[in-house]
């Protein structure tokens, strides 16, 4: 994508900020909003509205958000803290690792699922993190993570 650098600790980013960071499109972007980012925290939002298309088959008639779509979420709102710090503008983040991930209450239609992203380890092209999803000030889904920071034609 045309990441261009630019400052965004402090800042609440919208979706048009968040698509100049992620690669992610309909019906795969997860991230709505950020209400924040510093050196080694994000804080995303996810609106979960009926409308989304995994609830055509997860269930009917009774919707529930998929967890790995969850836990992608989470990734993603991570991801636009660790794509927009100025080494890595312009690289894509691949998972390398998912670790100890609780699933503590279903997510549905209505809920605004917030994302709390502290990154944990950084080094040159490796990314380390906890993540936590709530739900109401609850928390739904927590995991451990770790990416891989490589520039998309690296990844060939």
């Amino acid at each position: 994508m045309g990441n261009e650098e630019q400052d965004i600790t402090g800042k609440a980013l919208d979706i048009n900020t968040i698509m100049k960071i992620l690669p992610h499109r309909y019906p795969f972007l997860l991230v709505d909003r950020v209400l924040e980012v510093s050196e080694n925290r994000i804080v995303g939002i996810k609106n979960v509205t009926m409308n989304e298309l995994f609830f055509q088959g997860h269930f009917p008639g009774k919707p529930i958000m998929p967890g790995v779509l969850i836990l992608e979420a989470m990734a993603q709102a991570g991801g636009v803290g660790a794509l927009s710090h100025k080494d890595n503008v312009g690289k894509l983040a691949y998972f390398l690792s998912i670790n100890n991930a609780k699933f503590r209450k279903p997510v549905v239609p209505g809920d605004t699922l917030r994302m709390e992203i502290d990154i944990t380890k950084r080094k040159t092209s490796i990314l380390q993190c906890r993540a936590v999803a709530k739900v109401d000030g609850e928390v739904v889904t927590e995991a451990e993570m770790t990416f891989a920071l490589i520039k998309p034609n690296e990844a060939e």
